[in-house]
């Protein structure tokens, strides 16, 4: 858990499941009371209940009804000063020739659309109170090429969103900063690799400190980039990617060094 403490209201988009989910938890044990917002209304309920806070059943793509809700949070229980940004969809590592433009748009639509639209829904109160915090949850695939020609370039755009808003608000008190995770040990991606759709090895091994992300190490970073621990942080993207980003060159000299232990 995060040893910040963090006072107010945060709304975290996509709090249901995974990296949402353990934000919403992290920033619940800091001291913060939690508006959880996601598509599945039986999850979000069922983890406000957990964490003693509120849900909100909310599709990000809509920026009326995404409008609508932050107004509705406000109303009910006051006004919000942190937001995450963890709303997304995933896709296939398909060739452009296979990947649906259905499938494109409902990528983009979702990770970068409706990071935007939430941002604006939330930050411009934030703005004009003068005090606020988003934390945009990223990827490293919006920092390297992969086969994911819809998911990598959303993902790229969340970041510069972040550096664009961050300076546009920072004199408003706003700070806006963005967390790219590497490889993260979800219950989706566990439910792939224990139906062996993934490689646990070609995860690790690819990565400085030879594992996988928990979402606990997400939120963690979260937690801090939203405390005032952060006050003077604002329009970074910071990788929680156990070293994936320093590690693949590597593989050219034979892998990374094995433990001196």
């Amino acid at each position: 858990m995060s040893s910040q403490r963090i006072e107010g209201i945060a709304v975290v988009t996509g709090g249901a499941s995974g990296i949402g989910a353990a934000c919403c938890r992290v920033l619940a044990a800091a001291g913060a009371i939690v508006a959880v917002l996601d598509r599945d209304e039986t999850r979000a309920n069922a983890l406000a209940a957990e964490i003693h806070g509120k849900a909100w059943a909310i599709d990000v793509g809509d920026e009326t009804a995404i409008e609508a809700c932050a107004g509705a949070i406000e109303a009910a229980v006051g006004s919000v000063n942190i937001l995450v940004n963890s709303a997304g969809v995933i896709q296939v590592p398909v060739t452009p020739e296979q990947l649906a433009m259905s499938a494109w748009d409902d990528v983009v639509r979702i990770d970068q659309r409706g990071t935007y639209v939430a941002s604006v829904a939330f930050g411009r109160r934030m703005a004009t109170r003068g005090r606020g915090s988003i934390v945009n949850i990223a990827s490293v695939a919006g920092m390297r090429s992969m086969p994911l020609h819809a998911y990598a370039p959303a993902k790229a755009a969340v970041i510069a969103m972040t550096e664009c808003l961050a300076a546009e608000w920072g004199r408003s008190g706003v700070r806006v900063n963005a967390v790219s995770p590497g490889y993260t040990l979800t219950p989706a991606l566990q439910a792939a690799i224990d139906k062996g759709e993934r490689d646990v090895s070609a995860l690790t091994d690819n990565s400085a400190l030879g594992r996988m992300v928990t979402p606990e190490d997400v939120a963690r970073a979260v937690a801090f980039l939203t405390s005032e621990d952060a006050s003077a942080i604002t329009g970074i993207n910071l990788p929680v990617d156990c070293g994936w980003l320093v590690a693949p060159s590597w593989h050219t000299y034979g892998g990374i060094r094995p433990a001196r232990r």
